[in-house]
């Protein structure tokens, strides 16, 4: 006898106006399952988690959590969940944001943890080395699939071709049974007024189909070719301070090649980045830079966006991309595009054209980040961190095209998938000045020995005492000092309160005529969700490297 689920979800509906965001959810979580929950962004796979995590209210249906679970404890942080001894996590992308380092540490935890898991992630690495089941959140409804990550792109491609086929004879029946309407119902109006209804009720069926989301329509074009030499390093280091963040470091570039980065977070990479392009000049050593170049540059902090400027100044006002005289077209790679067709090309409305940018989520601001770098002919692509918060059909179109690029591209990223898909040779930064670089992408640098810049450096251990009088016993070490204990014990109330009041602010914000009706208000609320959220992120990576210094020497 299977046991009882640890959740259920039945008959779960939601809506925020126009089509309904979810609608008759149902289904159930069992002991020991391992789900990923996929999507396009916007689809509701958020909204989902938040319903079974219970920090949001459906329109309608249930959700019943089993007792002696914890579920009222669980939430879709990262941190707060894994400070709890719950049955169920529930994972809200969490890996955005962190290095490959944390990344590897976050999944030979969740490997090998006793608890259910449902989570959120874009990072396809992530999805196949933990999840054994898919629910997919598509158009209000969520389909399962009982097989790990590996099969569903092929099960989702399968599903679109029957509803392209299913749509296509629906087509061809109105058609038919239109032109029945018109040329033969004078003749039999009271013995055929069945089938008049039948085709009233296929054309409101038609009408009623939710159409697929579409996908950004990127496009990369490079300038005129640049030099065959791109970049020459030759034995360059770089300090701030005491600290040595590139030692010795030598490399050359050729036009064509795409050089990827990783490390942790901290270990150097942007400093890299920025030597290799002349942004920055090495303490030692020299840098020689081709000839031709034409460069745009993709920063991970998204400083090219001016928070209070709206969309459609963000393209039309800027002065690399604007129109002479003209503030409602773009120049999109030589030719003028109006700015509101422009931005629908990467999934934007036109409400949102006016809307501040500081009202974007984070993978609509890479979006817009990435619709100004395309706009742009160049030969030199500089990615810092492009795929935080891209959904996995952006990134397969991201990826094409810098597949395709007939130019040089440097990226930093800690998307493994991604880095395997692109990359020709691959740097690894330790944090202790070392550079290494190796021939292929990051699984090819894995085979070559390259693992090492995973590993924290071990605790320093204190010298074997002399032989003397025994000891008092003392407590177990835990690699904390009592306040960094009192701080960890802290830490999950602090966080606990940070989510609710985010949670308060955004839905207080989804009110579509707030930004409208209450510009003043809408501001001051969105400013203090960044905020909070900011606090929050702060909050989780204090935990998390609390945790981990705990866990190293316990």
């Amino acid at each position: 006898m299977a046991p009882p689920p640890l959740l259920t979800l039945s008959e779960i509906s939601l809506g925020f106006g126009g089509n309904p965001l979810l609608e008759d959810v149902t289904l159930a979580i069992g002991p020991g399952e391992r789900l990923g929950l996929v999507g396009r962004n916007g689809s509701g796979k958020s909204t989902l988690m938040k319903i079974m995590g219970g920090l949001v209210d459906p329109d309608g249906g249930t959700r019943f959590v089993a007792p002696a679970s914890g579920g009222e404890r669980r939430r879709a942080a990262l941190a707060r969940l894994m400070a709890q001894d719950a049955d169920l996590w529930l994972l809200d992308e969490p890996t955005n944001h962190l290095d490959i380092q944390m990344i590897d540490w976050l999944e030979e935890r969740l490997e090998g943890a006793r608890q259910s898991l449902v989570l959120i992630s874009h990072d396809r690495a992530f999805l196949r080395r933990l999840t054994k089941g898919l629910l997919w959140v598509d158009r209000g409804t969520v389909r399962r699939l009982d097989r790990g990550f590996d099969a569903f792109e092929d099960w989702r491609d399968k599903l679109y071709e029957e509803e392209d086929l299913a749509r296509h004879k629906l087509d061809r029946l109105i058609k038919a049974e239109g032109r029945w309407a018109v040329e033969g119902i004078s003749a039999r109006r009271k013995r055929n007024m069945g089938r008049v209804r039948r085709l009233q009720e296929m054309r409101a069926e038609r009408a009623a189909d939710i159409r697929r989301s579409g996908t950004a329509e990127l496009a990369l074009a490079a300038a005129p070719k640049s030099g065959k030499l791109v970049v020459e390093a030759e034995a360059i280091s770089k300090s701030f301070g005491p600290r040595t963040v590139v030692r010795d470091f030598s490399i050359k570039m050729q036009r064509g090649e795409c050089l990827a980065m990783v490390g942790p977070n901290g270990a150097g990479k942007t400093t890299l980045l920025k030597l290799l392009t002349g942004l920055l000049e090495p303490d030692e050593g020299r840098v020689r830079l081709g000839t031709n170049l034409d460069m745009a540059m993709f920063d991970q902090n998204r400083a090219a966006l001016d928070p209070e400027m709206s969309l459609w100044n963000s393209l039309a006002h800027d002065p690399e991309l604007g129109v002479k005289g003209k503030n409602d077209q773009v120049m999109v790679r030589g030719r003028p595009r109006h700015v509101v067709g422009y931005l629908k090309d990467f999934l934007f409305t036109e409400a949102q054209a006016r809307s501040p940018v500081r009202a974007l989520s984070g993978g609509e601001r890479a979006r817009l980040l990435l619709a100004r770098i395309m706009a742009r002919e160049s030969n030199l692509l500089v990615l810092d961190e492009p795929t935080n918060d891209l959904d996995i059909e952006t990134l397969d179109l991201l990826q094409e095209q810098i597949s395709e690029f007939d130019g040089t591209v440097l990226l930093v990223s800690h998307d493994r998938d991604f880095i395997d898909r692109v990359a020709d040779r691959t740097v690894t930064m330790t944090g202790d000045g070392r550079a290494t670089v190796y021939a292929g992408g990051y699984s090819d640098m894995l085979a070559q020995g390259g693992r090492a810049f995973l590993r924290p450096p071990e605790p320093s251990r204190p010298a074997a005492p002399r032989p003397g009088p025994k000891p008092a016993p003392k407590p177990p070490e835990t690699g904390l000092s009592k306040a960094q204990e009192r701080r960890l014990a802290a830490l999950p109330g602090e966080m606990e309160k940070l989510s609710k009041e985010i949670a308060k602010l955004e839905e207080f914000l989804s009110d579509p005529e707030l930004y409208n009706s209450q510009p003043a208000k809408f501001a001051k609320a969105t400013e203090a969700l960044v905020e909070r959220q900011d606090l929050l992120a702060q909050a989780e990576e204090e935990w998390l490297e609390l945790e981990e210094l705990r866990e190293q020497v316990s």
